[in-house]
């Protein structure tokens, strides 16, 4: 048994290796803007502002409070660690080895996957463009099968999938249904990153500056049209003027689409072989990229829910130009830019997550858990070659066959658990001593302050949603048991953690990162729990089959026993 958990101890120097070390601080910021402001803002925005109203606002605060914390703790670790493998690396040095492989099972979710979802986005911005300046695609050309199919079948009120699905060509009894431009710039994409990190990081910073220009300019003209009314609609539960007019539950209901916005700035911290000083430089640009973009995100949102009522928002794909279109602002030059930028966004955001699954794949090959072939280092380019193939094929595939709201939960439910864990680890990690020009996370005792912080806040929910918690216990509610239910593990699991804080004198820092990713899980549904539950059974399969037996580890501890 204790082989299953046992740790890997590295050295703190930067891994030599093969890649090209051109990266530097501002890089790591531009790379982290283009992994965070993409698909979240210019598509996922549309569908939590429907479900949440003006006040998913709270939920974009919840989510970049719990994503800050967490990029400190992911900091600490790069600051010790400066090897690519992001949080497998690192949960490989805290908890041991099963418990790597399961989070690098787990960044398969959220760089694969989560890039199915972006090349969907990116398809539907690249459709509509093409059709504002007269080119018309064939709606069966422009999504997937499951979703043309789910949307026929379940009366969907979307016209295009609808036409998808009656118009698309047979052939042998099968409806030939197939998103071409989301499978055109995911090939496009892999080829990009195959070229080098040195043209990757060029094309990137160009079109990061392209995508905060459109922001900035969607948020200056949109702000003298705002309607502060809108900000206050009537609400659903109560039938008075609300900032939550579908309730808490209904914030929370937006979790997958809100967290999905802030994927991404992990992500360069698999980037260490390529940065020049990565105890220092990716720490800084990590958090500086995250603190930009929650502003952005909390000005944004104001702005668009302060545009137009929330409820014209269900079923919006573009809602950047959706605000700009005839039937709102009516200003059509708006709608053009927007549209033509989006299209530049979403690609940073494909390109960074191309580039972060082959290098967690080459750190897993390193340790025998993968084999050798996905540590290839190309020669010339100097990038993971095989490794970065494969992942082209891994996300072109399931475009075939899935859609974007599965695939949009599947992304966050992983992705929450891997920094769930990542702010567990450092709770484990003994101290270090302090090196100028390293960051360093600050220690701060949590013995009475986290279970203060806990107790708190609970009591200040109580007054403030008094009626929810007299409800708690009534799990039989067809809308909030689920919901209710979560509430009730994550108030036991808090307790249980505000007494070890108590006893072990943890750190605050990990603690209320850990505390506020754990909160996000409450917004996940069963079925995100069932798949996500048999995606991880499939990864333990693989790793008894092939990672244990191969474990490089495994052997050099034999070795030693011997």
């Amino acid at each position: 048994m204790n082989s299953l958990f046992r740790r890997k101890h590295y050295t703190g120097k930067s891994e030599t290796g093969q890649l090209n070390r051109v990266l530097g601080t501002w890089d790591i910021v531009f790379f982290g803007i283009a992994a965070i402001i993409g698909a979240g803002s210019f598509s996922s925005l549309g569908e939590a502002i429907f479900r949440g109203g003006p006040g998913v606002i709270i939920l974009y605060l919840i989510c970049g409070f719990a994503c800050a914390f967490t990029a400190l703790c992911y900091a600490e670790f790069a600051s010790r660690i400066p090897t690519a493998g992001s949080a497998y690396t690192y949960a490989y040095a805290s908890f041991g080895e099963m418990i790597a492989w399961v989070i690098g099972w787990a960044l398969i979710m959220e760089y694969s996957f989560g890039n199915i979802y972006v090349a969907f986005s990116w398809s539907d911005y690249f459709t509509s463009f093409m059709e504002r300046i007269g080119i018309h695609i064939p709606d069966y050309f422009t999504c997937s099968y499951t979703e043309a199919k789910k949307a026929f079948f379940n009366n969907s009120t979307n016209g295009e999938l609808i036409n998808a699905w009656k118009s698309a060509p047979i052939i042998g009894g099968l409806k030939i249904i197939v998103d071409i431009p989301a499978l055109v710039i995911n090939g496009l994409i892999t080829w990009l990153c195959y070229q080098g990190i040195k043209e990757s990081k060029n094309f990137n910073n160009f079109f990061v500056i392209l995508k905060l220009f459109v922001i900035l300019l969607v948020i200056v003209v949109g702000i003298g049209f705002v309607n502060t009314g809108n900000w206050f609609p009537t609400s659903s539960v109560t039938s008075e003027p609300s900032f939550m007019p579908n309730g808490f539950t209904g914030v929370m209901s937006a979790v997958s689409g809100v967290f999905f916005a802030y994927i991404g700035f992990d992500a360069i911290s698999v980037l260490s072989e390529e940065t020049k000083n990565p105890q220092r430089d990716l720490p800084r640009g990590m958090l500086i990229s995250l603190g930009l973009c929650t502003v952005i995100y909390i000005i944004l949102t104001l702005v668009l829910t302060g545009l137009v009522d929330y409820k014209n928002f269900d079923g919006i794909g573009d809602p950047l130009s959706f605000v700009f279109n005839s039937a709102n602002l009516n200003l059509p030059w708006m709608e053009f830019i927007v549209s033509l930028i989006a299209i530049v966004a979403i690609t940073t955001v494909l390109l960074v997550f191309q580039m972060g699954q082959p290098r967690i794949w080459m750190a897993m090959s390193r340790d025998g858990l993968l084999p050798k072939k996905f540590q290839e280092v190309h020669p010339k380019n100097k990038i993971p070659s095989f490794a970065t193939i494969v992942t082209g094929i891994l996300v072109g595939v399931p475009i075939l066959f899935t859609d974007k709201s599965f695939i949009l939960d599947f992304t966050s439910i992983g992705t929450i658990f891997a920094f769930v864990l990542v702010c567990g680890g450092v709770l484990l990690l003994p101290n270090k001593e302090k090196v100028k020009g390293r960051f360093h996370l600050p220690y701060i005792n949590g013995k009475f302050i986290f279970p203060f912080i806990f107790f708190g806040g609970l009591v200040f929910f109580y007054f403030y949603e008094p009626d929810f918690f007299h409800q708690l216990t009534n799990l039989s509610d067809e809308k909030e048991g689920e919901f209710r239910l979560a509430i009730i593990v994550y108030i036991i699991f808090n307790v249980i953690l505000c007494i070890l804080t108590f006893i072990k004198n943890l750190s605050l820092i990990p603690l209320i990162g850990l505390s506020s990713c754990l909160y996000l899980l409450t917004g996940m549904s069963h079925d995100n729990w069932f798949w996500f539950g048999l995606w991880f059974a499939i990864g333990l399969v693989i790793y008894f089959l092939y990672g244990y037996k191969n474990s490089k580890l495994k052997k050099e501890t034999q070795g030693v026993d011997s």
